[in-house]
């Protein structure tokens, strides 16, 4: 994701932009009929995640606003809440509503991180997000592995085998594999894990560039991958179930990676 901020040194020694390089234009509005407030809310969100609006900025005045998405100022003082909310602003007395640093945003919350996502230039959050996932669902695989029943088995075995089914039609082969991946979560306990893992992949699946395109040498290489999982953990082998999840997580993310500017 391409970050704009305030000329000077960057944290963890980033090369600064060039001295001459403009924020992104903020683009003109126009207002909707319903669920104006969402409205603001993510539009707000985009350009300050993309850099229209700089950290350490403030954002217009609250007339200026209401003019340019054709609200009212309940509705803008209401929005500008929900942001703060999400830690992309600061409201101080007497300074107006700043923007924060990108390390106080919660990346978490839908909205902000469907717009990092949207904006991740050069694939480096995906870069991240894919590295906490499969931190996190190697945990689960090596669980599921010790704690998984006979039901479980029979759920992780039915999505492989509608996977397997599905080789002539992609979507349904990808939701069978997000399913199989999601049977594995369930059947380790970890419920906080799997909430979060649900919820990046879930906004991150919204992007071509994080999914890529099936096709059918990368279906069935998916397969063999995620039958080897399936068979550590009906054997109960947690050290091979984490092994064989990490490898198909990092093998599948490099095969489908996008090209850097691409």
């Amino acid at each position: 994701m391409t970050q704009h901020a305030p000329a000077g040194p960057r944290a963890g020694g980033r090369p600064e932009e060039p001295a001459q390089a403009q924020p992104p234009a903020r683009r003109p509005r126009r207002p909707r009929p319903a669920k104006l407030g969402t409205t603001v809310v993510e539009q707000l969100v985009d350009d300050i995640v993309r850099g229209a609006l700089r950290p350490g900025s403030a954002l217009p005045p609250e007339n200026d606003l209401c003019e340019e998405f054709g609200v009212s100022r309940t509705v803008i003082r209401e929005s500008v809440k929900i942001i703060q909310e999400k830690g992309l602003v600061r409201i101080e007395h007497g300074r107006g509503t700043l923007v924060m640093d990108p390390r106080q945003w919660n990346l978490l919350d839908d909205v902000v991180l469907a717009s990092v996502i949207a904006h991740d230039e050069h694939a480096t959050f995906l870069d991240e997000l894919v590295s906490v996932r499969m931190a996190l669902e190697t945990e689960m695989a090596a669980a599921a592995a010790r704690a998984h029943t006979p039901r479980d088995d029979e759920r992780i075995a039915a999505e492989l085998a509608t996977m397997r089914a599905s080789l002539a039609s992609p979507p349904d082969f990808g939701a069978a594999d997000v399913r199989f991946h999601d049977m594995i979560m369930a059947a380790s306990g970890n419920r906080l894990g799997r909430a979060i893992v649900n919820s990046i992949h879930d906004k991150a699946r919204t992007s071509m560039r994080y999914h890529g395109e099936y096709n059918d040498a990368v279906m069935r290489r998916t397969l063999e991958e995620h039958q080897a999982i399936s068979d550590a953990i009906a054997a109960g082998d947690a050290e091979a179930a984490a092994a064989a999840m990490r490898r198909h997580i990092l093998d599948s993310w490099s095969r489908r990676r996008p090209t850097p500017g691409a």
